[in-house]
């Protein structure tokens, strides 16, 4: 049995995993709050929770941030706590067990590499859609990592120069037009402009109308709804048609959070795709397909990627 950890800005998921099927034997989870000594010491209770009547003999551990080859957390903006904190090597010397570090949407893009909706395709990318994004890359059926542990991180790839500025301090990145803070954000514009009433009357201050108010709407039928939401497509599809022009995979798989949306999302960032993508009439179209894995990703791919050193 492996165990793997998914820690992400406010929560960790812990799964005990038989490696040989996938299968999913136990589930944990905490609060990822605190420095890094305690959020070792939190992992480590969730391993002995997990281990309780099996023996695991390593442990997959995914991080939200630039986690290098060595495990060590490099930038993290939702983690700044385990920045350059040794937190692999640290969680191993309490465990007495294996440890290895990955970045969460790495690890999530093996899992569905190998369990999930990536299966049968040598060349995907896979685009996690939450607070953020994130993705992973499996290129002639190998999973691609990086020089130094980084690659993936496209949410930070800047689609406008000249615009917003990102809580990064970066301006026009990815994530501030296509993340699920990006679809909030259009709807309190579009309320503010006097083109959404529907999600005004959900909410007492506009201020407070977010990502969810527009996805209840947008399945109610509502054309306000409706409308913001392909907006939020299109700029989903901007960022893929970067990738897609760079390593030309045969299948996107989106997951995240916002894959929860289903059908809507995967429709319309399918339609964009072949309205964005230079030479889409001379070229295969892109399969595009949601996660199947859903939130349970990226502890099972770090616990798969653990496996290869139990």
């Amino acid at each position: 049995m492996i165990i793997g950890l998914d820690v992400g800005g406010t929560k960790a998921l812990g799964l005990l995993v038989d490696p040989e099927t996938g299968a999913m034997v136990a589930r944990a989870k905490q609060s990822s709050a605190g420095t890094g000594e305690a959020l070792v010491a939190t992992l480590a209770t969730m391993v002995d929770e997990l281990s309780e009547g099996h023996q695991p003999t390593a442990i997959g551990l995914g991080i939200a941030g630039l986690v290098s080859r060595d495990g060590m957390v490099r930038f993290s903006p939702n983690l700044p706590d385990l920045v350059e904190f040794p937190v692999v090597d640290s969680l191993s010397a309490v465990t007495g067990l294996p440890v290895v570090g990955a970045n969460d949407a790495t690890a999530g893009t093996w899992a569905e590499s190998q369990l999930g909706a990536g299966r049968g395709a040598s060349d995907f990318a896979y685009v996690a859609l939450g607070t953020g994004i994130g993705a992973g890359f499996v290129v002639n059926g190998q999973l691609v990592v990086g020089a130094h542990g980084f690659a993936g991180e496209v949410g930070h790839m800047v689609v406008d120069a000249s615009g917003p500025a990102h809580i990064t301090g970066q301006q026009g990145p990815w994530e501030y037009f296509a993340s699920g803070n990006a679809l909030g954000r259009l709807g309190r514009e579009a309320a503010a402009a006097g083109r959404f009433p529907a999600g005004v009357d959900r909410v007492d201050s506009i201020d407070r109308l977010s990502s969810h108010h527009v996805v209840e709407l947008l399945r109610s039928g509502d054309g306000d709804a409706m409308a913001i939401f392909d907006e939020f497509c299109r700029e989903v599809a901007r960022g893929i048609t970067n990738l897609l022009m760079i390593l030309d995979p045969s299948r996107v798989v989106i997951g995240g959070g916002l894959a929860d949306i289903g059908e809507p999302l995967r429709a319309g960032v399918d339609y964009w795709l072949g309205e964005l993508m230079l030479g889409a009439a001379h070229r295969p179209a892109p399969e595009v397909v949601l996660a199947e894995l859903g939130s349970d990703a990226a502890a099972l791919g770090a616990a798969l990627l653990a496996s290869d050193v139990s």
